[in-house]
């Protein structure tokens, strides 16, 4: 007898029935628009949504037009919001080849290893140092699928100096998953949102740095005690039985001919220099993406001249990065499809005036706690946060605009709730990876980390609200 069992349907299938279950709500819920303007902010130049604007209006228009959407629309709307994601979807894959290129110099990973000889027997420094590392790569340039050689690379040297392996997942993956979700400047969260959002500029980038600042350093205090606690009394480690074995296979004498070179110095510089340049960009002059993109694929370049690559392996490398975000560009494209039934069947603001009538009189912190739980389930449907983002921004950030809340919160708390959501979850394959290769079962992780993940979360919500009321 075949036993049954419950399959978790692909993240593709799942928008293909999101846009099809629009696609039927344009004949059931009625059309209607609110007025709109463009108003000159901080942020550059944006479309807002007036409040008490709201009309509805008829099925058919008067010039024959019928909003109601049927097959053939179903089937275009990917087509036609990748379309319409255009200059969202050119700057994520030029960040894609980027940091192949990057990547193709092993100039981060040298760096690491050099640093953990230099530091001898100061070896406590090596979780704080480590996490700001990955942090920052988090914060930066969206660091996460890269993960996976440093889990390969720490386990045996952090077992070794009497920590247990659920201390390298926290390193490892706690480290860049918060600096993903305090994202100032990742390309794959922070920008491809607020550019779906229409803001220019990254205005509260100052604000962002102060949020990283307190995430890291929460997860640092807290991943540093528990291993002064773990290499103490290592019996009082969950994965004490299983590091048993893991030290046989897995523990070595630490070499001491890592080569640094000067070509992997210059490309690590090379990479510091453009990130400031980028910062200085967004702070001074509200660079967009255009602007973004030359800014990277300038860094690309040099990092590969730098790194002594010929013009056929940046090349090369370049398509292969390229490929590498061929998923996240399906995704951002097909859940711009949605928006585009929603917008063409016009009810999506008949959509925004029932939500914004749901919220309205409630306070800040009602307002994006409720927007946190909607970006925590949606979450569990699509964890990437580019498509996350392309799914609910457009809902969310005219959301912000009627409540009469900064829109920037709509990025805020999508940033969150996306990567925090992400850390617990079985469905991302990010924390699914770290935990296979460190041999951590998700009871063991979730007993571990569930007290840090309320806080992590109360804090989220902290700064959600501050965001919003900038």
């Amino acid at each position: 007898m075949k036993k049954f069992s419950i399959r978790m349907p692909h993240v593709l299938t799942l928008i293909m029935l999101l846009i099809t279950v629009m696609a039927v709500l344009t004949w059931i819920v009625p059309s209607g628009s609110f007025q709109r303007h463009v108003v000159d902010t901080m942020a550059g130049e944006r479309e807002v949504v007036i409040a008490g604007t709201y009309e509805e209006g008829p099925k058919i228009l008067d010039d024959g037009t019928d909003l109601r959407q049927g097959i053939p629309d179903i089937l275009t709307a990917p087509a036609r919001g990748l379309q319409n994601a255009i200059e969202v979807l050119a700057f994520a894959f030029i960040i894609g080849g980027v940091f192949a290129i990057m990547a193709k110099t092993n100039a981060l990973n040298m760096a690491i290893q050099k640093m953990i000889e230099k530091l001898g027997s100061k070896e406590i420094l090596i979780i704080p140092i480590l996490m700001i590392i990955f942090s920052l790569g988090g914060s930066t340039f969206g660091m996460s699928d890269e993960l996976v050689p440093f889990y390969l690379l720490l386990m045996p040297i952090l077992l070794g100096m009497g920590y247990d392996s659920m201390t390298t997942f926290l390193v490892v993956c706690l480290g860049a998953s918060i600096g993903y979700a305090a994202s100032t400047i990742n390309p794959f969260n922070v920008l491809i949102a607020q550019g779906i959002a229409g803001i220019q500029g990254n205005p509260q980038l100052i604000f962002r740095m102060i949020q990283w600042v307190i995430m890291t350093g929460i997860c640092i205090l807290f991943t540093t005690w528990r291993a002064l606690r773990v290499k103490k009394n290592p019996e009082k480690s969950i994965c004490y039985q299983e590091d048993i074995e893991k030290r046989k296979e897995f523990v070595h004498e630490m070499g001491t001919d890592v080569k640094f070179t000067g070509r992997q110095k210059a490309v690590l510089t090379i990479f510091i220099l453009g990130m400031a340049l980028v910062v200085f960009g967004l702070v001074k002059y509200g660079w967009y993406m255009n602007e973004l993109s030359m800014c990277f694929l300038g860094m690309g370049i040099l990092m590969g001249i730098a790194g002594g690559l010929t013009e056929t392996e940046m090349a090369e490398e370049f398509i292969a990065g390229c490929k590498d975000i061929v998923f996240a560009a399906m995704l951002i494209g097909f859940c711009s499809g949605i928006s585009v039934i929603l917008s063409d069947g016009m009810i999506i603001d008949t959509i925004l005036n029932a939500m914004a009538n749901s919220v309205a009189g409630v306070g800040n912190a009602f307002f994006v706690i409720a927007m946190y739980i909607v970006q925590s389930l949606a979450t569990l449907l699509v964890p990437s946060s580019s498509g996350l983002a392309a799914l609910t921004i457009p809902i969310v950030a005219p959301l912000c605009d009627l409540h009469g809340s900064n829109p920037e919160a709509a990025v805020t708390v999508m940033q969150y709730a996306n990567q925090l959501t992400n850390l617990m979850s079985p469905l991302a394959g990010t924390t699914v990876a770290g935990l296979a290769i460190c041999r951590i079962s998700f009871p063991q992780w979730w007993k571990t980390a569930w007290k840090l993940f309320l806080v992590l979360t109360v804090t989220a919500i902290v700064f959600g609200t501050i965001s919003a009321s900038i």
